[in-house]
Formats: C-alpha cells, sequence, structure tokens
C-alpha cells in the first residue's frame, strides 16, 4: 500500500508520526505493531484499519484480541456492549482482547457473528492448526497433558503445535483427531477457502454436495489414508469404466 502510493519509507514515517527503523520493522515481519500504530499507520495511507488485518496473517500478524478489538472499534461498540451482545462479561471480553486469556469456539464464533465477519477474518493465522487445536480443547475442558496422555503424545508436543512451532506428522493429527472425537480436516480445512469455493459452484453441484448421502461419503473419506482414497478412486474408475462398455 505505501509503495502503491509512491511513498518511500521515510515519508510514510514521517506521515505516520513512526520512526524509520520501527516502520522498518513492521514491514519485514520483525516487530508486531501496537494498536496506536497500526491507527497513525492507517490514517497516514488513509485508509481503514480493516484493510491492514484483513486477508490471511502471520505468526508476526496482529493477535486474536487486537484483532477484535479493531473490528469493535470499527462499529463503534464499547467492551460493554459487545460483551452484552455475545452474552459475555465485559471483564472476559477485556482480557481476550488484551490476550490473557484465548476464546472458546462457540465464544469466538458469538463474537464474530456480533461483528459481521467469518471467524477466520478474526483468527487470521489463526485459522491455523494449532489455534483450532488450542480452541477445541479448550472448548472440551482438556489440559495440554490430559489431551497428549488421550492421544499418546507428549504435552510438549502438543503445545509446539498450539504455538505453531511444529507441524504435527499425518499420523499424530490422526492421533489427536481421534482423541478430541472430530474428523483430521476439521484442523486442516480453511473456512474462507471452501466458502468461495461453494460460491463457483453451480447451483445443482451445490444441491448436491449438501445431500445427506454425498455428506456422510465426505465425512468418511476425511478419515481414509493415502492407500485406501486411491482405493476408492481406483474403483469409481473401475466402475465407470465398466458402466460405458456396457451402455448399448
Amino acid at each position: 500500500m505505501r509503495e502503491e502510493r509512491g511513498y518511500t519509507l521515510q515519508e510514510l514515517a514521517k506521515r505516520a508520526k513512526l520512526s524509520l527503523s520501527y516502520l522498518s520493522e513492521i514491514e519485514r515481519g520483525t516487530k508486531r505493531p501496537s494498536m496506536k500504530a497500526l491507527e497513525r499507520i492507517a490514517a497516514a495511507l488513509d485508509i481503514s484499519k480493516h484493510r491492514l488485518i484483513r486477508g490471511e496473517g502471520s505468526k508476526t500478524g496482529l493477535l486474536l484480541g487486537q484483532r477484535i478489538r479493531l473490528f469493535r472499534g470499527e462499529m463503534g461498540l464499547s467492551i460493554q456492549e459487545l460483551a452484552s451482545r455475545a452474552g459475555i462479561s465485559a471483564s472476559y471480553l477485556g482480557e481476550i482482547e488484551r490476550g490473557v486469556v484465548y476464546p472458546s469456539v462457540k465464544i469466538l464464533k458469538m463474537l464474530a457473528g456480533e461483528l459481521g465477519v467469518p471467524v477466520y477474518v478474526l483468527l487470521g493465522q489463526g485459522s491455523s492448526l494449532g489455534h483450532r487445536l488450542k480452541a477445541l480443547r479448550e472448548e472440551y475442558g482438556l489440559t495440554q497433558a490430559r489431551l497428549a496422555r488421550l492421544a499418546g503424545v507428549t504435552a510438549g508436543l502438543i503445545g509446539q503445535i498450539e504455538q505453531g512451532k511444529v507441524q504435527p506428522s499425518l499420523n499424530t493429527l490422526e492421533k489427536i483427531a481421534q482423541a478430541l472425537g472430530v474428523s483430521p480436516c476439521y484442523f486442516i480445512t480453511e473456512s474462507g477457502s471452501v466458502n468461495q469455493l461453494l460460491e463457483t459452484l453451480s447451483p445443482d453441484v451445490r444441491e448436491l454436495l449438501l445431500h445427506p448421502n454425498v455428506q456422510a461419503i465426505l465425512n468418511l473419506a476425511c478419515n481414509l489414508n493415502r492407500q485406501e482414497l486411491q482405493f476408492i478412486l481406483n474403483f469409481i474408475l473401475l466402475y465407470k469404466k465398466s458402466s460405458l462398455s456396457c451402455t448399448p
């Protein structure tokens, strides 16, 4: 956005009343901007704060609480007003915005609904596997140690996955998903990309995907390993070929 407007780093730093080195670190992703700095940058670029936080996040992007605070500010809601609409206490919402606590999946959905944005937008990076795992674990009231025992892995590994420091193997992901009673697909499916994909499909295809029988097949397919999935695909291809050969 800075380059689109023809600003040098020095010019934008001056307009935003920030130090050149601080702005440079933000652009390189080595520094996370404060709320005040973010507001100054948005004003200097003459854009809404929304445009700086929408889209895919990163490990150095805004935290969930900061995103909630920004969207709340855009709607002109006080902490008390948003908390009341979402059915939680103002103090709890304050802790979420400060990053002291992480909301459950249910509360996150309520907040997203009241702010008028999809959950994945609030999460940013947070539609990441680690954030989904942490949210679901806390929704079930499990500690990292308890989940680790149920999944047959170490508590340290669960912590590293939640922090985004390591990516679990497929085998580990399947163990964790089984312990939580969900499909492994839950952790890797991007809500935004699925919605965008569905919008491009024709009405008859969308209707077909919503059919209970198709949903049942898709749910089963999520738990297949590579060999099992390849076997099913081969069977379908063989069936289609035999059907064509029998057509008069």
